[in-house]
């Protein structure tokens, strides 16, 4: 009968409620066995026992009474008083423990949904090691301050934002980036409370703690979540008051064409809409915990209703579907010149660079063990390439307009793989030495994303401001038909504005500060979590580190959440059509009909159960595998 809890209160089986369940328990044994009848005021018992075991359900009653609402309380209460009334006490007390149980079932249940939330906060160490004036010490995390020096242990997880100051170590930090990989932290590397440390023994400077940690905002934005309601649940509780009206006037035209009391009380008792009353938030709650621990922070159920009707996707390139940084792609040797040495003479000339396909190439230079020699002479001409000089050998690296203007020929050039990709040309002393092909890398997950999305049914389009060459050639890469390319941020939120303005339901997913405004005029705004401040604050939903992947996952969550919600109201209204016509015939008597929808009420509740987030162990228990 009851709906989600008041925020900060989690129903649990306590001694009130066992006393209620006992007493109006015992007090229907008794009517059954007929131990009263001797007795004269057997009424006076009868009616004393179902008020201690209904007060819950009365005093609900009265407060939406006041408030001018419609609900289930309401309802069970105008059957319970006709049933006293009439003399059905057994009838009455069946009732009101049917009603008890269920509803302290339902407060469980929804008091785990909130702790899936609630208590992520618990995934963070309740007690920290810390050294102060020399000395170290066991600590409550509550009472480390910003600047405690903080040492993590082996296999424990990190519970302060900060920088090591000693130590070395790999660290799972997954939970808050999503990388895959742990990542090795040495002194001057900032670490994440929430993620894991692995290999060796950390000191970290202590600089945000709690509410205040990256884990921590994460935390405050589902909670965020989970206090909005969504147009679904408000549709659910209009429809939940108008049940209520349903089954009060199908009671009175039963009463007036049987005169049957029993058979108008059962079809009081029959209808309820409490599967949809309480299901449709528990299923947004779930879905909102779940989409977290995946790795996507949905800011509301609005949001996650919104994405569940998606059909439309549209995609920024760089830092979204790419990495966001140029890397070497392809290494070509011309004829007669090994691998190696064309990317050692490439990294020689780019070593004074600033240009990011020049550090490119000596970043993957450096990562094959080539060292990089300090040119004597270095000439920079922006837009063509570079040229400098080692041991009186000119070493050119650039683009076709550079060798022309040096008088070079790029004969016997080997062809690449064709993708998106920037070519640089490279000889030393006169002679060809072949091409580096550097591109802003693919996600390894892009493609696998983009084709869960079209599974689905939805539409991809790749938005950018790169060139109509590389575009096209990501697009063909992942089997993105739709390409819009060399677009200014203004042209983007125009594209977006034009799909919307044909009724499609846009998503749009970005990491910069140029598509914030795009990210606002989609129904769905969804930021990569390495992404700009603004395109975090603008978004509706943040990918927590950069997995594409998990924005399908968090699609597949939401469409399966409204078919959840779906489903219990399409199974409410069938239950609650078919109750009222057996009662209205006089098929089901009031236990009946109260048993029939307490079940109902509770599968519908089950079935909202299935969005819940699986239970972990104590985070501070895990031992997480070590690589």
């Amino acid at each position: 009968m009851t709906t989600v809890a008041p925020e900060g209160h989690e129903q649990a089986l306590e001694w009130p409620d066992l006393l209620r369940i006992g007493v109006v328990a015992v007090g229907a044994a008794a009517v059954w066995l007929r131990l009263w009848e001797p007795l004269p005021h057997v009424s006076v018992i009868g009616v004393l026992t179902a008020l201690v075991g209904g007060w819950p359900i009365f005093r609900q009653a009265v407060e939406n009474v006041v408030e001018r609402r419609m609900t289930m309380e309401l309802s069970m209460t105008i059957a319970l008083v006709a049933a006293l009334v009439i003399g059905e006490f057994f009838t009455a007390l069946v009732i009101t423990l049917f009603v008890l149980v269920a509803e302290v079932l339902e407060g469980m249940t929804v008091a785990r949904g909130r702790r899936a939330i609630s208590n992520l906060l618990d995934l963070l160490p309740r007690t920290v090691t810390v050294r102060r004036n020399g000395t170290v010490r066991q600590t409550p995390a509550a009472e480390v301050r910003p600047g405690d020096l903080v040492l993590v242990q082996p296999g424990a997880r990190i519970p302060v934002d900060g920088p090591v100051v000693g130590g070395r170590s790999f660290v799972d930090q997954s939970p808050i980036t999503g990388e895959s990989m742990p990542v090795e932290k040495t002194p001057g590397t900032p670490v994440y409370a929430g993620t894991i440390n692995q290999s060796g023994a950390l000191e970290i400077r202590a600089e945000r703690l709690g509410r205040d940690t990256s884990f921590g905002k994460i935390v405050d934005a589902v909670e965020r979540a989970e206090r909005s309601r969504a147009p679904i649940q408000k549709i659910a509780d209009r429809l939940a008051g108008s049940l209520v009206y349903f089954a009060l006037a199908c009671a009175a035209l039963t009463f007036l064409v049987t005169r049957d009391a029993r058979s108008t009380i059962s079809v009081v008792i029959v209808a309820g809409a409490c599967g949809i009353a309480a299901g449709t938030p528990l299923a947004i709650l779930g879905a909102i915990g779940r989409a977290a621990r995946q790795g996507a922070v949905v800011k509301g159920g609005l949001y996650l209703e919104s994405l569940a009707k998606v059909d439309t996707v549209v995609l920024d390139k760089t830092g979204t579907l790419t990495l966001g940084r140029p890397e070497v792609t392809e290494v070509l040797p011309a004829d007669g010149t090994t691998g190696p040495g064309l990317l050692e003479a490439a990294a020689i000339a780019e070593r004074r660079s600033e240009h990011p396909l020049g550090k490119a190439i000596v970043e993957r230079a450096s990562a094959f063990g080539l060292a990089a020699t300090e040119p004597e002479d270095f000439e920079y001409t922006p837009g063509r390439g570079v040229v400098a000089s080692l041991g009186g050998e000119r070493i050119v690296a650039g683009n076709q307009a550079l060798f022309r203007d040096r008088g070079l020929s790029a004969a016997g050039q080997v062809s690449g793989n064709g993708g998106p990709a920037s070519e640089v040309l490279v000889a030393r002393g006169g002679r060809f030495l072949g091409s580096i092909r550097i591109a802003d890398a693919i996600r390894p997950e892009a493609k696998a994303a983009v084709g869960r999305l079209h599974a689905m049914g939805i539409r991809t389009v790749l938005l950018t401001g790169d060139s109509r060459r590389i575009a096209d050639a990501v697009g063909r890469e992942l089997g993105i038909e739709e390409v819009g390319a060399e677009l200014l941020p203004e042209d983007k939120v125009s594209r977006v504005k034009a799909l919307v303005a044909e009724g499609r339901r846009v998503a749009m997913l970005g990491d910069g500060i140029n598509d914030a405004p795009a990210l606002m005029e989609a129904h769905v705004g969804v930021a990569m979590g390495s992404g700009t401040d603004v395109a975090r604050e603008s978004a509706d939903v943040v990918l927590l580190g950069n997995d594409l992947l998990k924005f399908a996952d968090t699609v597949q969550l939401a469409r399966q959440m409204r078919r959840i919600i779906l489903q219990n109201f399409a199974g409410t209204l069938a239950v609650d059509g078919v109750g009222v016509g057996l009662a209205a015939f006089g098929l089901l008597n009031p236990p009946l009909a109260a048993f029939i929808h307490v079940a109902s009420e509770l599968t519908f509740i089950l079935n909202s159960t299935r969005l819940l987030p699986p239970r972990t162990a104590h985070a501070g228990n895990a031992q997480p595998s070590r690589s």
